[in-house]
């Protein structure tokens, strides 16, 4: 790792059935590591149990799924001392060693004709609600905080809220990119931007002041879609030309960007499962949240987590 800083690597198992303790002691020699174990209590509680017990001032969050650059911690520690910040975000991009899948999944998660680049590598973002799997949180906004809750997904974007709320700052910092594995099957991607999409009506509920028109695309993606088939078929096609237009075009980016027709073919299906899943479930905890008066805990039980 190409850095001066003086940094602890803290590893926290949550629960696993097999541990990684063999691999961190192979390390433990060259590298200042601390390994705890604990039993599984979700992302959120796990993240501050690191922070926890971490001996440094300020913590960098990275998800086991991910491949941290050699020059990571350098691009941080320059653009801190830039403009600090007592809480940042870093985008992720996809390895060339992923699979044609993973690499399909990050263009739809991260092109700006999908999610507006907000989880790619953008300076155009106002106030940046920086991601668990590449984020980095100063000790004084931990302790002010209380850190993570206990929903998931979604303990981030709560967490910068909260943190704005408190008067600290966020910002991006597009050079420290991590490469983000992902999902490795199309069932579990749609599991998870479902519950993306399950999660943000109560993100609202709870952040009022939060709310945007935006979070509605992807419902209105697809409701536009089924119309535009339905008016097809009765002779009226200028809408569904409309999204033919769209996918071509992202057909063409996703080509430019991969530089493979394989990979780009799986992007437009990959847009289609994101705007799907995500869409469904934003209107199904819309309705239930806001017409059906549910408890989001209650009603949500798989989205948050018990602490033992």
């Amino acid at each position: 790792m190409e850095t001066q800083l003086d940094y602890e690597i803290v590893i926290v198992e949550d629960g696993s059935t097999e541990t990684s303790k063999d691999v961190v002691e192979k390390y433990s020699a060259d590298l200042k590591i601390s390994y705890f174990f604990k039993e599984n209590t979700g992302p959120g509680d796990s993240r501050n149990y690191g922070m926890q017990h971490a001996k440094g001032n300020y913590f960098i969050i990275l998800d086991s799924d991910v491949i941290m650059p050699k020059n990571y911690l350098s691009e941080v520690d320059k653009s801190l001392k830039t403009g600090y910040v007592d809480c940042f975000g870093g985008p992720d991009a996809a390895h060339q060693s992923f699979s044609d899948l993973q690499k399909a999944i990050n263009f739809a998660m991260t092109s700006f004709i999908t999610t507006g680049g907000i989880r790619g590598n953008t300076n155009a973002i106002d106030k940046f609600q920086p991601r668990s799997f590449n984020m980095g949180l100063s000790k004084k906004a931990f302790l002010a905080s209380k850190g993570f809750g206990q929903i998931h997904p979604g303990e981030d974007p709560d967490l910068s809220i909260r943190l704005w709320d408190l008067g600290f700052k966020t910002k991006l910092i597009p050079e420290a990119i991590v490469y983000h594995k992902r999902r490795i099957s199309w069932r579990k991607f749609q599991q998870q931007v479902r519950k993306f999409g399950l999660v943000r009506p109560i993100l609202n509920k709870w952040h009022p002041s939060t709310k945007k028109l935006t979070y509605w695309f992807p419902s209105l993606f697809i409701i536009g879609l089924d119309v535009s088939i339905i008016l097809a078929i009765f002779g009226i096609s200028w809408l569904l030309g409309l999204y033919i237009l769209y996918f071509f075009i992202a057909l063409a980016l996703a080509l430019y960007t991969t530089k493979s027709l394989k990979v780009a073919v799986m992007a437009i299906l990959a847009i289609y499962i994101q705007f799907f899943g995500y869409g469904l479930g934003f209107l199904e905890s819309t309705f239930a949240i806001n017409f059906l008066k549910k408890d989001p805990e209650t009603h949500f039980p798989k989205l948050f987590f018990k602490l033992k």
